[in-house]
């Protein structure tokens, strides 16, 4: 029985945030999401379910509107990492959600480590 690409990825993003959750320790946690057209990343404090910061391809001040390249992931990758010293955030986990760690992912992850995050 062959799985198809949703289930394989929705198998892939309960593995990786079950792994967090173990793991959390009361950090806050970088969770990507990524479509065909845009990409956002967000700042999430899992204890008191809050939004900490977000940055977003559809954000028109970063200056990527409605792309979803490597070039656009690097630039929200070093918003949030400002965005987030801004919410005195230094350490988080890097949730990746089911998306594998290579092209643009792995690219806003480098931009953000760089910015300044910690993860």
């Amino acid at each position: 029985m062959a799985n198809s690409k949703r289930e394989l990825f929705l198998k892939r993003r309960l593995r990786v945030r079950n792994k967090l959750r173990s793991m959390a320790d009361g950090r806050a946690r970088l969770s990507v999401h990524r479509s065909n057209k845009n990409i956002s990343v967000q700042l999430i404090d899992d204890v008191k379910g809050v939004t900490l910061a977000s940055a977003s391809s559809l954000e028109k001040d970063l200056g990527v509107v409605g792309k979803n390249n490597i070039e656009a992931a690097k630039k929200i990758g070093t918003a949030i990492a400002e965005r987030a010293k801004k919410a005195g955030v230094e350490e988080c986990y890097f949730d990746r959600g089911g998306f594998l760690f290579h092209g643009k992912i792995k690219a806003l992850a480098d931009a953000a480590r760089e910015g300044g995050l910690k993860f």
